[in-house]
């Protein structure tokens, strides 16, 4: 079964992968705020309310766009493993993030370990600050936006400098992050207005990377 972004998008959807172990439901607000972003700042149709996929099913393969999150473990089974290589493999665009915005967390670690088994154990690698997803759309000339949770979240004082990709093709197929993101945007798109600067702003970059590159 292969898979091949469709371009042009009639609508552009956000969908959440389910997986059996772990908790895979959270920050539940952030989706329909990143695509409220995407209405603010770009002209891509979006469907308004997320879709729920489970990992194991063929419908990830419609998905353009794929979103993985956690605070526990993450053990794959044989079915989940097989459609997350195969989906990334060809051509799909996963963006993982660890909600407990450490290195040594139980996510952070399973996580890693799984990545290690699908795709080898030196697959999962450092990408530079210079990388075109920080200038797919808005400009982040230092790299990954910091985010409030890793200042003062659980108090661990641990800001992570870069993020981490699954290449493949020359194109990021798996974005990792230990930063929080999705705690970071887990808001009412309506309370953007108190903020000096939209920090949903990367989110957009992220998504426009994953379907132009």
């Amino acid at each position: 079964m292969g898979f091949k972004i469709a371009k042009p998008l009639s609508k552009f959807f956000f969908t959440r992968l389910q997986y059996n172990s772990g908790d895979w439901n959270t920050d539940q607000r952030m989706p329909s705020n990143l695509l409220n972003s995407l209405v603010e700042y770009t002209n891509i149709p979006i469907e308004e309310q997320e879709r729920v996929v489970p990992l194991s099913s063929p419908k990830i393969f419609s998905s353009p766009f794929c979103y993985i999150s956690g605070h526990k473990l993450v053990q794959f089974d044989a079915q989940e493993k097989q459609n997350f290589k195969q989906y990334v493999e060809n051509g799909g665009f996963v963006f993982a993030d660890d909600c407990n915005h450490d290195i040594d967390g139980l996510f952070a670690k399973s996580f890693e370990n799984q990545m290690a088994d699908i795709f080898g154990a030196d697959a999962l690698v450092k990408i530079p600050n210079t990388h075109p997803i920080y200038t797919s759309f808005f400009e982040f000339e230092d790299g990954p936006p910091t985010t409030s949770q890793e200042l003062n979240g659980w108090g661990d004082d641990l800001v992570h400098e870069y993020l981490k990709a699954i290449i493949i093709n020359g194109r990021i197929g798996v974005l990792y992050s230990n930063k929080d993101y999705g705690c970071e945007w887990d808001y009412d798109f309506r309370n953007k207005r108190w903020l000096a600067v939209d920090n949903t702003r990367f989110g957009v970059n992220i998504i426009m990377y994953a379907l132009n590159s």
